[in-house]
């Protein structure tokens, strides 16, 4: 039998980043050592309680959960209450999960998983980077215990979800992004625009969520006010960023297009701060840093999710 691949998930959940944590449970190949939680769509009482809501609900109540950074690490940045509601997940007053979280801070449990499991980690992180930019100031050698570092966040063109140029996990702190990016010779980037490329049809969620299951039941139940935020607002399909990118962290073979190139965060601009910078045309003569995904098989993303769910 092949040996799993370790998968350590920075995150900030937040109803997208429940989809994509059902996702990890469901893979056969790859075995969840962790969640590092920052703030990030709701303040960090909600995403430690929510990560640990999740872990109980996958059937993992194992999986040990580690509280980490509630604020960024210069600037205060608004949450997105708005979309994933007050608690983060649609405020349908879910009891509390049985475990409770590790007394390790998330910075330090990266780096000690980073030890436990070096040359094999696989680190994702679904939403602000300023838990993972801590463990690289405490230890800056991590990056050469991780084999691979998959963030979700960015706006490849300026065509940002929380400002005109930037997406909201890069945008809520900066200056951590930028310590990541610079940190690591290579980080694969699923960002926003990838997101609105892979859109699911609300009619095909909705008949997905009345499956007969618990994970669908679950999901229906803690997304339903974001998917319906969505339908007034963007229209017929619903933008699942983190799933987007736990699909190409779980499959990256399923990957249609992908191209490296520089990537720098732009933290000083008066419009444009949490922007990422592509230098397309390698201008600058920086290494290519990032992997950017540009097209994913939409048939294979959506077998995820349907995973994820139970349905397959």
């Amino acid at each position: 039998m092949t040996e799993k691949i370790p998968l350590l998930i920075d995150t900030d959940p937040g109803v997208d980043d429940a989809l994509a944590l059902l996702m990890a449970f469901a893979d056969p190949r790859h075995d969840v050592v962790g969640l590092t939680v920052a703030a990030g769509n709701v303040g960090l009482q909600h995403t430690v309680r929510n990560a640990l809501k999740l872990c109980e609900v996958a059937g993992r109540p194992e999986v040990p959960v580690f509280a980490g950074a509630a604020e960024p690490l210069v600037h205060p940045a608004e949450d997105a209450a708005h979309v994933h509601g007050i608690d983060g997940f649609g405020d349908v007053d879910l009891p509390p999960a049985a475990q409770a979280a590790s007394a390790e801070h998330a910075a330090l449990a990266i780096i000690r998983l980073s030890h436990e499991h070096a040359g094999k980690l696989f680190l994702v992180a679904l939403g602000p980077l300023t838990n993972v930019a801590l463990a690289l100031k405490l230890d800056p050698s991590l990056p050469s215990r991780i084999k691979r570092v998959l963030v979700m966040g960015g706006a490849f063109t300026a065509h940002g979800n929380i400002t005109a140029a930037a997406e909201f996990n890069i945008a809520v702190d900066p200056e951590a992004a930028h310590i990541v990016f610079s940190a690591f010779a290579q980080v694969e980037v699923a960002d926003w625009e990838a997101t609105l490329a892979h859109g699911l049809l609300h009619r095909d969620v909705e008949q997905w969520l009345a499956a007969d299951t618990d994970s669908a039941r679950f999901y229906e139940l803690i997304s339903r006010k974001t998917r319906l935020w969505s339908e007034d607002g963007r229209g017929e399909r619903w933008f699942a960023a983190d799933a987007l990118a736990m699909a190409w962290a779980l499959e990256p073979e399923a990957a249609t297009r992908v191209e490296a190139r520089p990537l720098l965060v732009e933290m000083a601009g008066v419009h444009t701060r949490g922007a990422t910078i592509i230098d397309w045309n390698r201008q600058t003569g920086r290494a290519d840093n990032a992997r950017l995904l540009i097209g994913y098989d939409q048939q294979r993303f959506e077998a995820r999710v349907r995973q994820a769910l139970g349905l397959n």
